[in-house]
């Protein structure tokens, strides 16, 4: 199986309480359904930033001006459409008053036979999921994100 360290960027969006949108995907390959932050892969010369939010409109149809540049790095290990990646993504922060309409704008021909749909979690909700959240240490990756330590 290939493994790749594609570079990538996602974004944790929190709505005004504290909730978090996550996407839904179904991998054809190995029928795996799972939950995951909006975003995707870094371009050549674009900044992780950049990416970010240019993969938060494509995917969610928000507006990539709601990332702001607090990040937190976190390791990925997952296997998706047959490949295996194993990296270090850097996941941004975006927060919304409250929920908006989320409809993917430009979605890839693989988003489209792929993506399953949306929904805003609280973090107890996110427990109780029947399928996989990715990262597995998502609630901590979003307290990081929601709560961020003092900086010297």
């Amino acid at each position: 199986m290939e493994i790749s360290d594609r570079p990538a960027a996602r974004v944790i969006c929190l709505d005004g309480t504290g909730r978090v949108l996550l996407l839904h995907w179904r991998d054809p390959i190995n029928g795996v359904t799972f939950w995951e932050p909006p975003g995707g892969g870094i371009d050549p010369g674009e900044t992780p930033l950049s990416a970010a939010r240019r993969e938060l409109t494509e995917e969610t149809g928000l507006p990539g001006d709601a990332v702001v540049d607090i990040w937190v790095p976190v390791e990925r290990d997952y296997h998706w459409l047959g490949v295996h990646y194993v990296k270090v993504e850097p996941f941004y922060l975006a927060r919304f008053a409250s929920v908006p309409p989320v409809a993917p704008t430009t979605p890839t021909a693989e988003e489209q036979d792929t993506y399953l749909g949306h929904g805003w979690f609280t973090p107890a909700e996110l427990a109780s999921l029947a399928e996989p959240v990715e990262p597995p240490a998502l609630a901590e990756v979003i307290a990081l994100l929601a709560d961020p330590p003092a900086r010297e």
